[in-house]
């Protein structure tokens, strides 16, 4: 009797175990997974993109080139200053093309969205690591918006038009092109 209930505990903590290794695995960002390796040399090279204009204030945008050993990752960064800390998003070159693509699908269907009679619309893309593009529209108006950060408040940007973005995702890619 001693002996089942001991077994039943050990795979009730073996399971409790499993599924808190798993969340963890799963809010470490693509980012975090490559500069976390040990044993080797990481370097981190920082490239300066023209600031984004949003409806309130400006994002800083970057291309960060990671090397851990032999291995060579890019990312682009957002970072938005806020009240008590800043917001960054860090998207892999790879996740950057399926917004890209993403991006134009969603403005062909915000000109739809526009123009139905529903009291309110939201569509997005989510990348892996929680980075999100997308647009609501309210009262017939459309306002696009990135979410920088998948956790936390003060974590949403409002752009101006759909247009900066594309310009913001065109000069990220333009520029990871050239570090490859």
């Amino acid at each position: 009797m001693i002996m089942n209930k001991t077994i039943s505990l050990l795979i009730a903590l073996l399971s409790v175990g499993t599924v808190f290794s798993q969340d963890l695995k799963e809010q470490q960002s693509k980012m975090l997974d490559f500069v976390s390796k040990t044993g080797v040399l990481i370097k981190y090279e920082d490239y300066r993109l023209p600031s984004i204009k949003l409806n309130y204030g400006i994002a800083q945008a970057r291309i960060r080139k990671l090397t851990s050993g032999t291995e060579t990752k890019l990312f682009y960064q957002i970072s938005k200053e806020g009240k008590y800390d800043t917001k960054t998003a860090s998207v892999a070159y790879e996740d950057l093309l399926e917004m890209q693509k993403a991006l134009e699908n969603l403005k062909s269907q915000s000109t739809n969205d526009t123009s139905t009679y529903a009291d309110y619309i939201e569509n997005k893309f989510v990348t892996d690591d929680g980075f999100q593009v997308g647009y609501f529209v309210s009262k017939g108006k459309t306002s696009w918006y990135l979410i920088l950060e998948k956790y936390g408040d003060g974590n949403t940007v409002f752009m101006k038009d759909v247009a900066s973005i594309d310009v913001a995702f065109d000069l990220a890619k333009t520029k990871m092109d050239e570090l490859k």
